[in-house]
């Protein structure tokens, strides 16, 4: 079942919000969705905390004529890992995005004229505070924080900076800080944006968008999302057609790319691409707390920690390390290694194998 027609609201944080970076942002707005009943001790509450370039429609669908349901409406509704039936679940829109929070698409109040580059740089801890923001003013007196990838590490932070407030935390498909690998396909990202002849040091919003440098951006992005066994068995080394032998499209693969570039364009915001994967390379738990067992040591929240086998971006390494730190910090952690064949994007696929292990955890918070 679905949780049906939803609308995506706003909220207003009318204080001046003072960022990691030094700098301040005033008259933030949130976008949110929210789906299922707060109860009346306020701690049924499910904060569902999005990867990279999704958004606050997490679930449902924005109109009966709406072909295209929220980005992980097969986990969340009646009977499904996130049961509205029993939990208040709550999507929104990251701090940076350009899908109705605040951003560098959004006005800038002292010019009236989109942030652009003059947006400041923010860091997962900032959208955390917002988020923060957001609970309160729902009346929320205890959360369960939930994401995968970027989400992970949201969920994180939520639970070393609000421990009286999470109960719960579940981390998929994540880690407490990036490789330098990911952070090198993160800058190669970043590059072909900013190189793009239409770049205009971010300010586009009047002129030809950067389409070439966000498409690449990410095509590059969707390998890492992907892995060698799911590439083969999607594409293998499948030609469209007859080898037209010039340096157009001829692989499958090039094809399922260049469409993923294109169809991406559409609707992302080439400078939220910047500031939100900048965000995420920023991440490091262990650093800025001294050590990952440091980092939580005042956490009150039981864990659940997800992972992949096939994941080289987010290694099943790296959800191991979560684990180990969270029991020498003496915290209550589950971990599953789930086997698959789909890389990092199984967070996103593997819907049956991890309803069985949510619904398993969520017990534990019904109780």
């Amino acid at each position: 079942m679905s949780v049906g027609i939803v609308e995506t609201k706003y909220f207003q944080i009318n204080e001046e919000m003072k960022l990691e970076c030094g700098k301040t942002l005033k008259n933030v707005q949130v976008a949110y969705e929210t789906y299922g009943n707060l109860n009346d001790k306020k701690d049924n509450a499910i904060l569902i905390l999005h990867a990279l370039t999704a958004d606050a429609h997490a679930a449902g669908k924005h109109s009966e004529d709406d072909k295209k349901p929220g980005w992980w409406d097969n986990m969340i509704g009646p009977d499904k890992a996130f049961d509205t039936n029993k939990f208040f679940v709550i999507s929104s829109n990251v701090l940076g995005g350009c899908k109705g929070t605040t951003g560098p698409s959004s006005i800038n109040p002292e010019t009236n004229k989109p942030w652009g580059l003059d947006f400041p740089i923010i860091t997962v801890s900032d959208m955390v505070e917002v988020q923060k923001k957001l609970i309160d003013f729902l009346g929320v007196k205890k959360l369960t924080v939930v994401g995968g990838s970027m989400g992970g590490m949201q969920a994180l932070e939520w639970s070393v900076n609000y421990p009286d407030m999470v109960d719960s935390a579940i981390v998929i498909a994540s880690t407490s800080r990036l490789s330098a690998q990911a952070i090198a396909f993160n800058a190669v990202g970043r590059n072909a944006i900013i190189s793009d002849e239409n770049f205009n040091n971010g300010n586009y919003y009047d002129g030809k968008l950067p389409e070439k440098g966000l498409g690449i951006a990410r095509m590059v992005g969707h390998i890492t999302y992907l892995c060698e066994e799911a590439m083969h068995n999607k594409f293998g080394r499948d030609f469209k057609g007859i080898p037209a032998f010039d340096f157009g499209i001829d692989f499958e693969v090039e094809s399922y790319l260049d469409y993923q570039g294109r169809i991406f364009v559409d609707r992302f915001d080439a400078n939220s691409y910047l500031y939100i994967t900048k965000a995420v390379d920023y991440f490091d738990l262990p650093k800025k707390h001294g050590s990952l067992k440091n980092a939580f040591e005042k956490t009150k929240a039981r864990f659940l920690v997800v992972c992949f086998s096939s994941d080289w971006l987010f290694t099943p390494n790296q959800s191991k390390e979560l684990v180990k730190a969270l029991i020498q910090a003496q915290k209550e952690v589950s971990f599953v290694e789930i086997q698959s064949t789909l890389g990092h994007d199984a967070f996103l696929i593997e819907v049956d194998n991890q309803t069985k292990i949510i619904k398993s955890f969520l017990r534990g918070k019904e109780e």
